[in-house]
């Protein structure tokens, strides 16, 4: 019997503002535990929430971005189960009226578009983190009250490497509309897996587990693949599958069941009393919209049309955020969109991963390599000299005019000054003269190669390579 895998996804996204969803406490990472609190983090006497609006912005930045309907009305709940990380012991949420509805996401796979259809986007508040340990457990409260959007698929996905396309897809949507940073490693993006198996050809819904908060892309397939086995395991030996909630154990690649979840939780969900409804402007709504940034996909076509690069190469510039931005730069003071591409693609993404750094943390300006790029076209430097040039600009931030007469790199491309140069070279050498009606390509390498070590190799090879050609044909003949 053959299966058809049924995965649904729950992303949570924690958003860069400054300050937190309902208090003025800054949102920060990797800061001492328990500094970045106040008296409505830890829910002192007498304080309430007061709503962020840069975070209802950012939610529906992201809600343009997915194509969502929006609702007007904001609205919300509290999820008044007890909630051990939260001081206050439930949590502010969306349920009834999530800020987004009915959106999706469009994906390639195997070069067929898929959409993905979503079901909602809403808003709440995150909880603390906990550490435990063998006799007892630790909370720190800075990450309680960081202001989350939760994106829910439909059961659209069908396998792990679906999911991680979307998951790649959706972590571009966050960053290209500037409101996370959505590094996983540090939990501001995390995934929920729900996950069925049902026969080929049926339509109905399988029991599904669910899997929590994974902070990986590759985890996530490597859950859904082990997951599906397991669940076909249980089935092809004549066993029934049991919702459950599980998680992925990095060391073994496996899920482990965590507790089972024969019923719906009940979450005890009820209008929030201290935050009312407040009607959105429309226009206001609209002008987000208007404002949003050109995306991925918009970059990575209008590379390809307008400036001609390659469909792989704009994907790989359009993915990086950083470096698109910084390409975008660079080509409005150089119009060799290709030559941009090459240095930015080729010498500078070895430069990253050499030394483990992102664009932003070099020293380059786009006006420099626009710079650099034009001195090539001139033939005042060659493209060897050039990498030697391009390194210096990314760790030291230089120009490329201060590090040529620093390092002493020019081209000679003067026809009278290589003229002259090639003559004494030819003159030290007669008996490659003599062998050149026999061995042209030997004789053109060797003597070539005599002249860059003469000039240092600073020699125009080109404009050398054809005064040698000349200058041999006369000697000869």
């Amino acid at each position: 019997m053959k299966f058809e895998q049924v995965i649904g996804l729950e992303v949570h996204c924690e958003l860069k503002t400054e300050s937190k969803m309902f208090s003025s406490s800054p949102v920060t990472f990797g800061k001492e535990p328990n500094t970045m609190v106040n008296e409505v983090d830890m829910s002192m006497p007498g304080v309430l929430p007061v709503l962020n609006k840069r975070v209802v912005e950012y939610a529906i930045r992201v809600c343009h971005a997915l194509h969502m309907e929006i609702d007007d009305v904001l609205c919300f709940d509290r999820k008044n189960y007890y909630y051990a990380d939260l001081p206050k012991g439930f949590q502010i949420t969306q349920n009834k009226r999530p800020i987004g509805r009915n959106g999706y996401l469009d994906i390639v796979i195997d070069n067929q578009m898929k959409r993905i259809r979503i079901e909602r986007l809403h808003m709440e508040e995150d909880t603390a983190k906990q550490s435990h340990y063998d006799s007892y457990s630790l909370i720190d409260y800075n990450r309680s009250g960081i202001p989350l959007i939760e994106i829910v698929t439909k059961p659209d996905i069908r396998n792990g490497k679906e999911a991680a396309i979307y998951l790649e897809k959706l972590r571009q949507v966050f960053i290209y509309t500037d409101v996370s940073d959505a590094k996983m490693e540090e939990g501001s993006m995390r995934c929920d897996i729900n996950v069925s198996i049902r026969p080929y050809g049926s339509q109905e819904l399988g029991i599904r587990t669910e899997i929590k908060n994974l902070n990986s892309i590759s985890h996530v397939q490597k859950a859904i693949e082990f997951e599906t086995l397991r669940q076909e395991n249980i089935i092809l030996h004549g066993g029934t599958i049991t919702q459950e909630t599980r998680r992925f154990d990095e060391n073994t690649q496996q899920t482990i069941k965590m507790r089972s979840k024969e019923d719906t939780i009940d979450y005890k969900y009820y209008t929030e009393p201290n935050i009312l409804p407040i009607c959105l402007d429309y226009q206001w709504i609209m002008d987000i919209k208007k404002h949003l940034p050109m995306l991925a996909d918009e970059r990575e076509q209008r590379y390809i049309q307008n400036h001609g690069l390659s469909q792989m190469d704009a994907h790989i510039l359009a993915y990086h955020k950083d470096m698109s931005d910084f390409y975008d730069d660079v080509v409005q003071q150089c119009t060799e969109y290709k030559t941009v591409c090459h240095w930015l693609l080729g010498e500078g993404q070895a430069y990253l991963n050499k030394y483990n750094l992102s664009l932003r943390q070099t020293k380059l300006v786009a006006s420099h390599l626009a710079e650099m790029i034009s001195f090539i076209q001139e033939g005042i430097i060659s493209s060897k000299q050039a990498k030697i040039i391009f390194e210096c600009m990314m760790s030291e931030g230089k120009d490329p005019q201060t590090i040529i007469e620093e390092k002493g790199i020019k081209q000679i491309s003067d026809i009278e000054t290589l003229t002259c140069l090639i003559n004494e070279i030819l003159d030290d050498n007669q008996i490659f003269i003599d062998n050149y009606e026999h061995r042209k390509d030997k004789v053109l390498s060797f003597l070539m190669g005599q002249m860059m070590k003469k000039t240092k190799g600073q020699a125009n090879p080109k404009i050398a390579h054809q005064i040698l050609l000349k200058l041999l044909e006369d000697r000869v003949h």
